[in-house]
């Protein structure tokens, strides 16, 4: 095993916090490994030996990453998304195929999806929107994570008004998704792309709300002003019922 994946565990065992564990997995309906520290503290771990191997070769610290993801534990997935991120200037196209893979793999909760879709993937996208074809593949999967990884993807980017046709794209395609962690997945990304464009997410949820899940719509409108979403929560007028 590689020392800087001993120095990293015995860091998270160091700091673990046992309430801290207890309170985390409140967050969370499926099981999670956790040591029970801050994210805060993660974070700070994951910079401090970043420092150590950021000059190693892209396909080492791929290989560091997926030994850390393979211990299952939260913190250890945390470190893995602060780094990719980090490694966003070193992006090529085939990067993707290994961010799909762990992805599909590795990811078995919320946390751990957004922290890593939100800056690597949403990051890898900027830097090849021609892959936006790919998110539009995950969203049919049968792994409820690279689903709702299709939409938490285009978040970071959503919020800068960038990538609106895809997001609606997105948004199709998962539309009746009856996984709430999806649902509020795509929710979430109607939502930050109603900043640049909220006549048009807004006309979006309109037209889909009868058959849209409450949840996805909830999250969608929630920037909007009172009188958008007095609107857009009407009953529906043919009286069914989702």
């Amino acid at each position: 095993m590689d020392p800087v994946i001993v120095h990293i565990r015995q860091d998270l065992e160091a700091q673990a916090d046992p309430q801290i564990q207890k309170t985390s997995r409140r967050f969370f309906r499926e099981e999670i490994r956790c040591y029970g520290l801050k994210t805060a503290t993660v974070m700070a771990i994951a910079k401090k030996y970043w420092k150590e191997v950021k000059d190693r070769d892209k396909q080492e610290i791929f290989a560091l990453c997926e030994e850390l993801y393979h211990s299952g534990y939260i913190e250890e997935s945390f470190v893995v998304s602060n780094w990719t991120h980090a490694l966003s200037g070193r992006y090529e196209r085939e990067d993707l195929a290994v961010f799909r893979r762990w992805i599909d793999t590795y990811i078995s909760n919320w946390a751990s999806c957004d922290g890593f879709c939100n800056h690597t993937i949403g990051d890898f996208i900027e830097q090849y929107p021609e892959y936006t074809a790919e998110l539009k593949r995950w969203a049919q999967s049968g792994n409820r994570w690279m689903r709702r990884a299709a939409a938490v993807s285009l978040i970071v980017p959503a919020k800068r008004g960038k990538f609106l046709p895809e997001a609606i794209e997105i948004a199709d395609l998962l539309l009746t998704d009856t996984d709430d962690m999806v649902q509020k997945g795509y929710g979430w990304l109607l939502k930050e792309a109603s900043r640049q464009h909220q006549a048009e997410v807004f006309a979006y949820v309109m037209r889909n709300r009868i058959v849209m899940p409450r949840t996805a719509l909830r999250y969608a409108i929630e920037l909007m002003p009172k009188e958008l979403k007095a609107e857009a929560m009407k009953k529906d007028p043919t009286g069914i019922k989702k």
